[in-house]
């Protein structure tokens, strides 16, 4: 995840950028009204239903002050269907100049924090119609298809978010050493060589035009 960047449950002072995000991503797909009202008003009004209904899950990616992910989640059951408990996550958004940084696995590994912590053997999902982002995302972390959901079991989401975390660390790794031996690579050429081949034909060039002066100062004379 990027540097600066922290998840965690969601705070009053992170509400109204809560509401933006939910406006964000209502305009960004051809669907917006399956997702929200348009106005932030009412978005706030729902958002805040949504915080007090039972097992509900506010988490919150923030960068400083602002809010630059979100993920609306609920802990069901048991219930008379089922004795299993489980994680519904409702929606998952992050901000278009935070993306392809670790910000929406950060977010996913927050609720798999709260789904251990609650026993919950799955995770639900249901991808927004229409944001194929969203629906790539889950595909990519091994999410099965589950009638309009997509689920995945707990403990393997953990291992895989965790997996991916140590990928994502070791690529940082390599880049760094990388970087550093292309720096070592330079220093020795520069030690090894000495000047560069222009600034020895410029010193060459201020060399001849001096002789020539100094020439044609003594014919003059």
């Amino acid at each position: 995840m990027r540097p600066g960047v922290d998840v965690g449950s969601v705070r009053p002072e992170d509400f109204d950028g809560v509401v933006d995000l939910c406006l964000r991503a209502r305009d960004e797909t051809w669907t917006g009204s399956q997702i929200c009202a348009g106005d932030a008003e009412t978005v706030a009004r729902h958002i805040g239903a949504l915080t007090s209904a039972p097992g509900a899950t506010v988490l919150v990616a923030r960068s400083g002050d602002e809010v630059v992910g979100l993920l609306l989640g609920r802990v069901i059951g048991p219930n008379l269907f089922t004795d299993e408990v489980n994680l519904a996550v409702e929606a998952v958004y992050v901000d278009a100049r935070q993306r392809r940084r670790g910000v929406g696995h950060a977010l996913m590994q927050a609720a798999v924090e709260v789904a251990l912590a609650h026993g919950a053997e799955n995770v639900y999902a249901a991808p927004i119609p229409g944001a194929r982002g969203v629906q790539r995302f889950f595909v990519r972390l091994g999410f099965a298809p589950a009638a309009s959901h997509r689920v995945m079991a707990v403990a393997a989401l953990h291992r895989r978010l965790a997996a991916e975390a140590a990928r994502r660390s070791a690529s940082r790794g390599i880049d760094e050493v990388v970087a550093r031996r292309r720096q070592s690579r330079a220093l020795g050429d520069s030690l090894r060589w000495g000047p560069s081949r222009s600034a020895i034909s410029r010193h060459v060039s201020r060399a001849v035009q001096t002789r020539l002066e100094v020439e044609s100062s003594t014919t003059i004379s």
